[in-house]
């Protein structure tokens, strides 16, 4: 009889062990989850956007940068900006309140990826912030001046033989 009660009081305290694992489990990983969703998708989401992790991308709306030490509140446009033929999207407010500050490529213009919640202020509170600069990803200018200034003034060097053409 002494055996059936340690039995039961061990299958207890492992019952408990793995229900609490188990609950530990399920609720990582559902605040892990965030769902990417675009500027226009997110006004159409309803409650679902107040109670999600979010991913936003757009485009860093020149002038709006405000930063106070890594703390930074600025509007991500749906559409680029830079161009003057380019459309203008829609704007949402980010204030970004990490421990980190933002990347050196974040600036106006800039491609922003915010990671965070969306609040019912009408402001996407962002923990994480990802940029990137379009402009550092384009091609350079080709030309002798870019590359070496010297090419230019010295003629180039001759490889095997040159069979003249008569």
């Amino acid at each position: 009889m002494k055996n059936s009660k340690n039995s039961l009081r061990i299958g207890i305290a492992v019952a408990i062990i793995v229900g609490t694992i188990g609950w530990l489990a399920y609720s990582g990983y559902g605040s892990s989850k965030s769902y990417y969703v675009t500027i226009a998708e997110l006004g159409g989401m309803g409650d679902k956007a107040y109670k999600s992790n979010l991913r936003v991308e757009g485009f860093v709306q020149p002038g709006s940068i405000e930063q106070e030490g890594p703390h930074v509140s600025f509007l991500l446009n749906e559409f680029e900006s830079h161009s003057p033929k380019a459309a203008s999207g829609r704007l949402l407010k980010v204030i970004y309140k990490g421990s980190e500050p933002p990347p050196d490529t974040f600036k106006d213009d800039a491609q922003a990826l915010a990671m965070g919640t969306y609040g019912r202020d009408g402001v996407f509170h962002a923990s994480e912030l990802q940029a990137k600069c379009a402009s550092k990803y384009a091609p350079g200018q080709t030309g002798p001046t870019q590359t070496n200034p010297r090419a230019a003034t010295q003629p180039a060097p001759q490889t095997g033989n040159m069979a003249s053409a008569n």
